[in-house]
């Protein structure tokens, strides 16, 4: 990785561009590194930095990393003006339902068969994701896809005007909890105590739906890392990005915590370990 400063834009110069057709759609898929397959998707407004760098801390993990280009710049560092009409554009796009409770939006049909070409090109016993603020809730709809086994969801902030909503139908919902259940599987859920966007509410309603196959963890507010980029600090507002744009990378941290309990949930999925809960 090349970079010029605290402020620069991520070239991501040690990855494979892909062009990458599924469901007759194609999209720019960053990819790098060896093992079983982890999607990673990016939050609002991008493919940041910080989001990279999570990625290739799954790369380093001993995973191959899928990463697709949804909106934004791929590699912009999150600037104000830039991230907002980014994020503008994306509330009014197709293929997310920003606004639209217990529906999954349309891109995740493009996701679960990208998790099935990756579990072919990969191996292993299945896939892993996870999805952060505008993402967050698709690692949960990927399950609809067999080889999805190890699904994250990091502050899922959909839909935006139902603090207590969920991003995913009723129905799809039921079915992936009884797959869970059938296959004693969990979901590992993280957001930050003051968060406006994913709120206690939300996750309320995720245990609701899912029972005790949702593991919440909430971190403190002051968990945050105080000086996150400018459009997290005056678009989004309140701490929010537990392992990107607020992860504090310092021992002893709950957000460095929270992505190491991330990575090795990974490591116990995917490299045939017991799917159970996490102590």
């Amino acid at each position: 990785m090349t970079t010029t400063g605290p402020e620069a834009d991520d070239p991501l110069d040690d990855v494979e561009h892909r062009d990458i057709t599924v469901e007759g759609q194609r999209k720019v898929v960053h990819v790098m590194g060896r093992g079983p397959a982890v999607i990673v998707l990016a939050e609002m407004p991008g493919i940041s930095p910080h989001v990279a760098r999570f990625a290739r801390w799954v790369r380093d993990a001993g995973f191959t990393v899928y990463m697709p280009s949804l909106f934004g710049r791929d590699g912009a560092f999150p600037r104000t003006a830039e991230g907002r009409a980014v994020m503008q554009q994306a509330c009014v796009s197709a293929e997310f339902r920003a606004f639209a409770a217990n529906a999954s939006s349309p891109v995740t049909r493009w996701l679960r068969a990208l998790a099935s070409l990756a579990h072919g090109e990969c191996g292993g016993p299945g896939v892993g994701a996870i999805g952060m603020c505008f993402t967050g809730n698709f690692a949960l709809t990927m399950m609809l896809e067999r080889a999805m086994l190890a699904p994250v969801l990091c502050q899922p902030s959909l839909p935006l005007n139902s603090p207590g909503g969920l991003e995913i139908s009723p129905d799809d919902a039921a079915t992936v909890r009884e797959r869970l259940e059938r296959e004693n599987l969990t979901v590992l859920a993280y957001r930050f105590e003051g968060d406006r966007f994913c709120t206690a509410q939300r996750f309320k309603a995720y245990a609701e739906a899912l029972g005790d196959r949702f593991v919440p963890r909430v971190l403190p507010s002051s968990a945050a890392h105080p000086s996150p980029p400018p459009f997290f600090a005056e678009v989004v507002g309140c701490a929010h990005s537990v392992v990107t744009a607020h992860l504090i990378d310092a021992a002893g941290e709950p957000t460095l915590a929270a992505r190491d309990e991330i990575l090795a949930f990974f490591t116990q999925r995917l490299r045939g370990g017991d799917g159970g809960t996490p102590s």
